[in-house]
């Protein structure tokens, strides 16, 4: 795993700065939890984009595929394969739509559901010690604001 602390390490280009541009500082920043949260998904045996599949899916069950793919901004071919993965990994079940038999809902199963509650635990734990020099209102005020940017504008496609 990534060590959760700054590294020490200089990085060619330009260093984040309070003036640097908020698009800029907030990419960088996914980067980085994305990669340590990467790591921890890794060390379970899981792609980060598999642990944010089974995520979605805990949220948020009952989805159609297609209602997924848009919620997670991941195009229909992109998706298919993760859900293949998960699958055959049996993770994850595909049924059919009780009004619809066409429609395909995919389900995370008690397998998938174990395995994303040990990811969601040590990834909390990562996310806790990148953000341990913020006090807890300082977090919960950084998750309201990124909400408040996020909005309920679609998704325009995925940075995973």
């Amino acid at each position: 795993m990534r060590d959760a602390q700054p590294s020490t390490a200089r990085v060619e280009g330009p260093s984040p700065s309070v003036e640097s541009e908020i698009t800029w500082l907030l990419h960088r920043a996914a980067q980085r939890l994305r990669g340590v949260t990467g790591d921890v998904a890794e060390q379970h045996g899981l792609a980060l984009r598999d642990y944010i599949v089974l995520s979605a899916l805990d949220k948020t069950p009952g989805l159609t595929q297609s209602d997924l793919g848009r919620s997670l901004g991941l195009d229909k071919t992109t998706l298919m394969s993760q859900l293949d993965g998960l699958e055959r990994r049996g993770l994850v079940e595909r049924r059919s739509a009780p009004g619809d038999r066409r429609l395909r809902i995919p389900v995370i199963t008690a397998a998938g559901q174990a395995l994303r509650a040990k990811v969601a635990d040590a990834c909390a734990a990562v996310e806790a010690a990148v953000l341990g020099p913020f006090s807890g209102r300082q977090v919960q005020d950084l998750r309201r604001m990124l909400v408040t940017i996020i909005g309920d504008a679609p998704d325009r496609g995925s940075c995973l």
